[in-house]
């Protein structure tokens, strides 16, 4: 009876704990680059193209940050980012670890 109730309270704390080892790949993107973003795009590294722009529209004034779901429903954790700024600059950071990183910024 005791060995029981061991392994139902292991499997208990095991489900309870599951939450907290799941991958959170929300990140805050941070424009401190002096110039307005116009367009943002994750991919996962490897994927041919690009996924829609999570600006949708809108735009990322210097200082501001965007907060942005970076789950494509893969469970991938290493994307790709792409920042196309107003002035006419466009920078790719590639293979970043989204499940690890809570916020990430662009800089000049």
């Amino acid at each position: 009876m005791t060995t029981r109730l061991i392994i139902a309270a292991v499997t208990v704390a095991s489900l309870l704990a599951a939450p907290a080892f799941a991958a959170n790949r929300k990140v805050d993107i941070i424009n401190k680059t002096g110039s307005v973003m116009t367009s943002f795009f994750a991919s996962s590294t490897g994927t041919d193209s690009w996924e829609e722009d999570m600006l949708d529209n809108d735009t990322l004034a210097n200082g501001e940050t965007l907060e942005a779901d970076i789950d494509d429903g893969t469970k991938a954790c290493i994307y790709d980012f792409k920042a196309v700024f107003a002035d006419g600059d466009t920078v790719i950071k590639k293979k970043v670890n989204v499940c690890e990183i809570s916020t990430f910024t662009f800089t000049q």
